[in-house]
C-alpha cells in the first residue's frame, strides 16, 4: 500500500499534513531565537541606528501578533532609570558596545551578542557605563504597555533618565515616553 507523500510525491504538495505555522514564537526559547535572528540580519537595523546626546534613541522595528521589536541606541551615560516592564517579558539583546544592568541584586555587564530574559515585574536599571555608544534590541511580549519605575531602587542612572520618567506620566507623553523608556529595556 502506498502513502500519501509516495503517491504525490512532493510532501510540501499535500498541507494537510503539515503542521500548522505558528503566528509568532510561543515560547521564551523562541523569543530569544528571534532577537538572535533580527540580531544576524544587520543589514535590517544598522542603518536606522542613529544616536541623541539628549535622550536614548529608539525605533520601533517590528510588530507581530503579541509582541513587537525595539531598536535602541546608548551614548555613554545614558540609562533607562529602575523600572519593569509591567505585564511584558521581555528579550533584550546587546548589538555594538556594552550595557550595565543593574538589579537589587547586583549588577553585570552585558556586550555584543549578550542576551537577556526579562520576566513580568522584574525591576532594573540599564546603563551604557562605557566610553563608547551602545545598541541593542529589545522583544517585548505582549507588546510593551506599562512602564513602572522604581525610583528608590539603587542605580537610579541621572538627571536626564528623572525628566524622562517624569513625562512618562502625562497622558498625552505617555505612550511615546513609555516607548522610549520602556522600548529601552
Amino acid at each position: 500500500m502506498n502513502s500519501d507523500v509516495q503517491i504525490a510525491g512532493d510532501w510540501l504538495d499535500i498541507p494537510h499534513l503539515l503542521p500548522p505555522v505558528p503566528a509568532h514564537p510561543s515560547t521564551v526559547s523562541g523569543f530569544a531565537r528571534l532577537a538572535r535572528t533580527i540580531a544576524a540580519d544587520r543589514a535590517s537595523w544598522a542603518p536606522l541606528v542613529d544616536y541623541d546626546a539628549t535622550s536614548r534613541w529608539y525605533h520601533r522595528l517590528r510588530t507581530g501578533p503579541g509582541y513587537e521589536v525595539w531598536l535602541l541606541s546608548w551614548v555613554p551615560g545614558q540609562g533607562s532609570g529602575a523600572h519593569d516592564h509591567g505585564r511584558s517579558s521581555g528579550v533584550f539583546t546587546v548589538l555594538r558596545g556594552r550595557l550595565t544592568e543593574r538589579t537589587a541584586y547586583g549588577q553585570r555587564t552585558l556586550g555584543p551578542g549578550a542576551q537577556h530574559v526579562i520576566a513580568p515585574g522584574y525591576a532594573h536599571d540599564v546603563v551604557n557605563d562605557s566610553l563608547e555608544p551602545a545598541v541593542s534590541l529589545h522583544v517585548y511580549f505582549p507588546g510593551l504597555t506599562d512602564m513602572p519605575f522604581h525610583p528608590g531602587q539603587s542605580g537610579r542612572s541621572g538627571v536626564g533618565d528623572a525628566v524622562l520618567a517624569a513625562t512618562a506620566h502625562a497622558p498625552e507623553q505617555r505612550s511615546t515616553a513609555t516607548a522610549a523608556l520602556g522600548g529601552g529595556t
